[in-house]
């Protein structure tokens, strides 16, 4: 069986939910919510608001995506290595 075919839409993240979820304004106007995908935890990717995302969708819910890419220098500015004590 063939593995499902997913839909990749570019976005930004316009709000920070909890749980890892996040309010993302699709490039066509539509509002989703999305969590972080798995690599993305992993790497300890954080994200913030205003950043310019990747998101795959499944066609069966246009509602709901994962994000898998975010888009370097798309939110504020931040230093890049926290400061240890």
């Amino acid at each position: 069986m063939a593995k499902e075919e997913v839909m990749t839409f570019e976005g930004r993240i316009d709000e920070v939910l909890p749980d890892g979820r996040f309010g993302v304004r699709l490039e066509n106007g539509h509002r989703i919510i999305a969590y972080t995908a798995g690599r993305m935890r992993r790497f300890r990717i954080r994200s913030v608001v205003g950043d310019e995302v990747r998101v795959e969708m499944t066609p069966y819910d246009l509602t709901k995506g994962r994000l898998v890419y975010r888009e370097r220098g798309g939110g504020p500015a931040t230093s890049g290595q926290r400061k240890r004590r």
